[in-house]
């Protein structure tokens, strides 16, 4: 995904770094960048409260990068 490999590289991390934070496959990481495989759910959360932004803008569905308003409980 680009905008994946855009939130990375806006934060000068290398594709090893993410994976390490994340702790999964670095392969696996330049996959999901690649679009190669799908992103399971709760790292697509993952990435999105990370990255300060909403699945929707990672997945390209929005041009808003600010995350949605939490909701109040």
């Amino acid at each position: 995904m680009n905008r994946l490999k855009d939130l990375r590289e806006d934060k000068d991390l290398k594709q090893k770094d993410v994976a390490k934070i994340f702790n999964i496959d670095q392969s696996n990481y330049s996959k999901y960048e690649l679009e190669k495989i799908n992103i399971p759910i709760q790292l697509l959360k993952q990435f999105a409260k990370y990255y300060n932004t909403s699945i929707d803008y990672i997945l390209c569905e929005t041009n808003e990068i600010k995350p949605y308003p939490k909701i109040k409980k």
